[in-house]
């Protein structure tokens, strides 16, 4: 998810200082609200599970792609299935490129020996270099985002009227070493939950994860769990409405960034140097685990990754600077 999101301001630029570019965006149908609004982009759902599954389902994308008479391909995610396709349009004459992930950099930075510790280029300019190899510059040194969205009756009935600071939490991650203890984050709300300026919105999805938030909820009136009560376009539009979003390295941090809203990351086995820091955020409000005590970070691009001894190192991040970072922000 949070790969997809980092496309987004990069399009939106791509559109605005190229008006007269037409862009379909070929992805999963579960991305199609993140497109919503920018105006040229087009999107064209990939049925995985059907009609585009399997070696003869990418065959039969390739054809479908064709017939929209595309001039050329950007392929900005660099998997199997979209070299594939990038390499029939290549074979039928289309201008094609890609974006490299740097790989051998982000393995550098990750290795437990020899760690070459500085940071990679940043995936958002990666992106940037693939739309230039094709002939189009972007620049992204003065973004624009969308407007707030307006909120629907349905969703004010949860969140009510915005007469407060909103504060978005997205606690959990899809690795457990990019999850801050949830006893630390039970610390960060109830601090943030006295200051009656702030209303703060659980993210979240699943069932173990719903009962969890309710945890963290512990009877704050001013604390909601959003998780399992809206869709999904319905979170955007709430997201782009906050104040700021404090987040894992993970999805939710990426979809904030890209509607504009301010985003405070916790790292732990990862870190901001591989390139997946949020778009226009400053590298203060990326808050990392302690190099000193840990030095093998980062252990992992994903966090996926296990290194024994290293389970605790985001205990390292202290609740009252995540809190401080918070208000600081907030100007409260």
């Amino acid at each position: 998810m949070g790969d997809v999101a980092m496309t987004v301001p990069v399009l939106r630029a791509l559109i605005q200082q190229h008006p007269e570019l037409t862009l379909t965006v070929v992805s999963r149908p579960f991305f199609k609200p993140f497109f919503d609004g920018i105006p040229n982009v087009h999107f064209f759902a990939v049925d995985l599970q059907k009609r585009h599954k399997g070696f003869f389902g990418l065959l039969q994308l390739f054809s479908d792609l064709k017939k929209l008479d595309i001039d050329a391909v950007a392929d900005l995610h660099n998997v199997l299935r979209s070299k594939v396709i990038r390499s029939l349009f290549a074979l039928s004459g289309k201008k094609v490129a890609y974006t490299d992930k740097g790989r051998a950099e982000k393995k550098a930075l990750t290795n437990l020996t020899n760690k070459v510790f500085k940071p990679v280029k940043p995936m958002v300019e990666r992106h940037v270099e693939t739309f230039k190899k094709l002939g189009f510059s972007i620049d992204l040194t003065n973004p624009q985002f969308p407007q707030k969205a307006v909120l629907s009756d349905e969703i004010l009935k949860i969140t009510e009227n915005k007469n407060q600071n909103w504060v978005g939490i997205a606690p959990f991650a899809q690795y457990e070493g990019k999850v801050y203890p949830l006893d630390l984050m039970q610390k960060v709300i109830d601090e943030l939950s006295t200051n009656t300026s702030i209303k703060i919105f659980l993210f979240g999805g699943g069932n173990e994860e719903i009962q969890q938030l309710n945890q963290l909820q512990n009877n704050h009136l001013n604390v909601v769990v959003i998780a399992g009560k809206i869709k999904f376009k319905q979170e955007l539009d709430l997201i782009s409405n906050l104040d700021v979003m404090l987040s894992m390295d993970s999805g939710n941090s990426h979809i904030a960034a890209m509607l504009g809203v301010k985003v405070i990351t916790l790292w732990g086995a990862t870190h901001p140097f591989a390139g997946f820091s949020p778009f226009n955020q400053p590298l203060e409000n990326c808050i990392t685990a302690d190099r000193e005590k840990f030095p093998l970070l980062p252990t992992s691009i994903y966090g996926n990754k296990k290194v024994e001894g290293y389970e605790e190192a985001m205990r390292t991040i202290e609740p009252e600077k995540v809190v401080f970072r918070v208000q600081s922000l907030l100007g409260v």
